[in-house]
């Protein structure tokens, strides 16, 4: 997420001239243990079983779709079409990583992993 100085802006005690951009390190701020704990680097869906409010100790850090006044204006629609189309696979599938898989993550403008995810299905 970025944002761009249209005035001269003080900063921590720095002041940036009009045109200076600013970029929010959206991955670092969803790997911080001090925010997710020392599991922070670590996959684990389970952390939201109570909602994004108690998954960290800072609501406001989990920002997947932006956040405050211009925040996704889809993000609701698009978590339910997600949560039910995850539904619809589960009943039908296992999933299991390759073991041709190879964790390498990139950012571009959102994070990726550089040589995709491969997964095996196994049908129920």
């Amino acid at each position: 997420m970025n944002r761009r100085t249209h005035r001269h802006t003080k900063l921590g005690g720095v002041t940036y001239p009009p045109g200076v951009m600013f970029v929010t390190p959206v991955m670092f701020i969803h790997r911080d243990p001090a925010v997710w704990g020392d599991d922070a680097g670590e996959f684990n869906p389970g952390r939201f079983a109570d909602g994004v409010s108690k998954a960290c100790k800072d609501p406001s850090a989990f920002v997947p779709f932006s956040w405050g006044s211009r925040v996704c204006i889809g993000q609701n629609f698009a978590l339910l079409e997600a949560k039910a189309a995850i539904c619809m696979i589960l009943q039908r599938f296992a999933f299991e990583l390759s073991p041709a898989y190879v964790h390498a993550p990139y950012t571009v403008l959102t994070l990726h992993p550089q040589h995709g995810v491969p997964v095996r299905l196994r049908r129920l």
